[in-house]
């Protein structure tokens, strides 16, 4: 099943503002999952994708995986809780959120993981965010997309069928209670022609 979030094309507006968060739409996934979509959460995002592609210190790594050492296929950058953020703008996002969530999730996001997928060759397997407290207990995890719209899917642990939105242009995804536990999600690799796009990973403390 797809669902193709409509973003602006070209959003490349100079003022760069946040939309209100009480017009996230929320769709049960099952087993206590649910998901929150927002489209173009941030106007102005092609603004900050310029700047976070040119000023984030980007990395390359390499992950031992089977008997073999292969490249990671994205660029990555993390920023721990209490490190100054690339951006104002992703500050401003990140208390926005936990304004918004405080009710729900009890605490606030603390931290930023990126991820920089450079053409569709660039991707991310099947996985839940299950490091630390993630894998025993409700969670959230907000990612704001910048740049070119990519698949996002999500399944059950175990399925086959995938739940897939197109995400970019500003979009805001929020995976929420069990999603973490019982649902896994990825960046699928393209065979159709891919522009560069940026997802900002918001999550608590002790999540990753």
């Amino acid at each position: 099943m797809a669902t193709h979030l409509q973003g602006s094309l070209f959003d490349q507006a100079d003022d760069i503002r946040l939309a209100p968060l009480g017009g996230a739409r929320r769709t049960a996934l099952g087993a206590g999952a649910w998901i929150d979509l927002l489209p173009g959460w941030l106007s102005g995002s092609d603004v900050l994708f310029e700047h976070l592609s040119t000023q984030v210190p980007w990395r390359a790594e390499r992950r031992r995986m089977y008997e073999r050492t292969v490249d990671v296929p994205r660029l990555l950058a993390y920023y721990r809780e209490g490190e100054p953020l690339p951006d104002p703008v992703l500050g401003q996002a990140r208390l926005a959120l936990s304004a918004h969530y405080a009710a729900e999730l009890g605490e606030p996001f603390v931290t930023a993981g990126l991820c920089y997928y450079r053409d569709g060759r660039d991707s991310v397997a099947w996985h839940g965010d299950r490091i630390g407290r993630g894998a025993r207990e409700d969670t959230m995890v907000a990612i704001l997309s910048l740049g070119a719209p990519r698949e996002l899917a999500l399944r059950p642990r175990g399925g086959t069928e995938a739940v897939r939105h197109a995400l970019g242009h500003g979009d805001l995804i929020v995976m929420g209670g069990s999603c973490q536990r019982t649902w896994e999600h990825a960046i699928p690799k393209s065979a159709r022609a891919a522009g560069p796009r940026i997802s900002v990973q918001f999550r608590p403390r002790g999540v990753a």
